[in-house]
């Protein structure tokens, strides 16, 4: 049933997610799998998200760390093939970025929520600006000066 036309409505067969969807698991994909080989320590956490998102958009799941896929809105409803891959798909995700941070930090972290808000919520605690490297910069080179000594010599 993989790669049927998901559009089915009832009695005409059963409803599938299609392989090229973000809701559709692989029977490969697993809570073990790390997306990525670098943990997330609290320090290098630009390094960290783009591993990660590389990682997520192989396995075309991008989407759910982008708020792209939205939860149902008949989320509880047991009977629709959305809501349950949906919910699937997130707990997945969370299983797979609680594999790549520093446990020490897992208790800071709500991975209760949709992907999504666990990955702005890290975005926006651990996200470094470049303002703070660009006044450092600027205040060295104002610092700089040749003082007595000849062009070729500073």
């Amino acid at each position: 049933m993989v790669g049927e036309d998901s559009k089915s409505t009832k009695g005409s067969g059963p409803k599938t997610i299609p392989i090229t969807s973000p809701l559709y698991l692989h029977p490969s994909d697993n809570p073990s799998l790390n997306v990525t080989q670098i943990i997330f320590d609290g320090n290098n956490y630009d390094l960290w998200a783009e591993a990660v998102k590389n990682g997520l958009d192989a396995k075309n799941k991008l989407a759910f760390i982008e708020g792209k896929v939205k939860k149902p809105v008949n989320f509880d409803d047991e009977e629709s093939v959305e809501a349950v891959a949906w919910r699937s798909c997130n707990a997945m995700i969370r299983a797979w970025l609680r594999n790549v941070i520093d446990p020490k930090l897992h208790a800071s972290i709500s991975f209760s929520q949709p992907v999504s808000e666990i990955w702005r919520e890290l975005a926006d605690r651990y996200a470094a600006g470049n303002a703070p490297h660009v006044h450092q910069l600027k205040t060295e080179l104002n610092e700089c000066k040749q003082g007595g000594d000849s062009i070729v010599e500073y």
